[in-house]
């Protein structure tokens, strides 16, 4: 049923990918989800952590709650690629004008889970238990003073009534072959603390630097030694981690030394520990850095987003993947990397035990070394592996009511 339902998978996503719109703005995506759910007869809850849709389809044997994710939103990417239903859509973000495209496959998601639901659905009278489908907006993050994305859809009790017993989720992923699907027990993807740093120092002419105590020079050290976090504090044979400055304000002409100087940046761990020291070396070092100096620091953080550790239950890890390796080929499921992009997806995982796949869509025979990457202008997904996306999401919610209703 998955194979026949391809074209309607690939017609959905596309009409999402032409009409993009960002986090806690997919009115129109959360609307075409919601109707195609009542059309099924699934019992569906709209206007969730603001723009999100959940679907309860109850089996006709009891058993266990499963919950399947997709994500909704899309990102402020100008999209540059030839495709004919390529995004044209522009908007206001952050006080800009940007464009709007599906830069990391959310339109693909979309389209798999509603073509899950049509599958169980068909099936209903033999299914062991509930299925709970959350389609969940902003999982790439929102402008700073709003709430929204998993941790908002958890807070709002998405993971109770019925209680979700186990939690599956899938990304597509522009640089894995397609008809792949690549898995990792324990942690898969980073938490993410977003920081901000404000120095202050003393403002005064450029050509009297002594007058006054210059933040970009201090700003200049704090980002130096905050690099040496990694490679000196960090036990790298245990876990990686990263450390990114992304962005530094402060002054507006050559010949004045500024008061402040702002710089906003990430942290990505894999481990609790790992995340509890870096935060702390970051504090120590920009406050110490800036005191030696005669400045002040003032270290933010989380500021704008914290995601925890994506971490994939184990126990749950072995328990499925027979059911992957049916499903796409023993030699088509694939032991990946712990990496450190992150996802919002890890709030459900800490309500259940929870698997999160990757599901391959470079096109057969692209180098993976040259696909664009996802979040750029020009990110392309092969739509034929998404049949598979569907086969599995399916076969992971099966095998497990069926094994857990027992």
């Amino acid at each position: 049923m998955a194979d026949s339902l391809q074209n309607q998978i690939v017609t959905w996503r596309r009409d999402f990918h032409e009409h993009p719109e960002l986090g806690n703005h997919e009115f129109r995506s959360a609307a075409i989800i919601a109707k195609h759910l009542q059309s099924l007869g699934i019992e569906v809850k709209t206007g969730v952590a603001t723009t999100g849709v959940v679907g309860i389809l109850r089996g006709g044997k009891p058993g266990p709650v499963v919950a399947l994710r997709a994500d909704m939103d899309a990102l402020p990417v100008t999209e540059r690629t030839n495709v004919p239903f390529a995004s044209k859509v522009k908007t206001m973000y952050n006080g800009q004008e940007v464009g709007v495209m599906h830069a990391c496959g959310h339109d693909s998601h979309m389209a798999m889970l509603m073509a899950v639901a049509e599958v169980l659905t068909s099936m209903k009278k033999d299914l062991h238990g509930t299925v709970k489908f959350i389609f969940q907006p902003a999982e790439e993050g929102l402008p700073v003073g709003e709430k929204g994305g998993a941790e908002e859809m958890v807070a709002e009790g998405v993971m109770e009534n019925p209680h979700v017993d186990a939690v599956f989720g899938l990304h597509i992923q522009s640089f894995q072959p397609v008809g792949t699907i690549n898995y990792r027990p324990g942690p898969d993807m980073a938490a993410v603390d977003a920081f901000k740093i404000v120095v202050k120092g003393k403002s005064s002419h450029g050509a009297y630097p002594w007058s006054g105590v210059d933040p970009i020079v201090v700003s200049a050290q704090i980002i130096g030694s905050l690099q040496t976090i990694v490679s000196r504090n960090l036990q790298i044979t245990h876990n990686a981690a990263v450390l990114t400055i992304g962005a530094i304000n402060g002054g507006n002409r050559s010949n004045i030394i500024p008061e402040t100087v702002t710089m906003i940046g990430t942290i990505r761990t894999l481990s609790d520990a790992d995340e509890k020291m870096i935060i702390d070396r970051v504090k120590t070092i920009a406050t110490k850095t800036a005191e030696a100096a005669g400045a002040t620091a003032e270290v933010i953080i989380p500021f704008e987003s914290h995601y925890p550790i994506t971490y994939n239950n184990p126990a749950l890890v072995a328990e499925m993947l027979p059911t992957l390796k049916r499903t796409a080929g023993p030699d088509n499921v694939v032991l990946r990397d712990a990496e450190t992009g992150a996802e919002d997806f890890s709030f459900y995982e800490q309500k259940a035990p929870g698997i999160f796949i990757h599901l391959g869509g470079l096109p057969k025979g692209a180098d993976p070394a040259t696909a664009p990457a996802h979040h750029t202008p020009d990110f392309y997904i092969d739509e034929s592996g998404f049949s598979l996306g569907v086969k599995a999401l399916c076969n992971l919610a099966i095998d497990y009511m069926d094994a857990h209703s027992k």
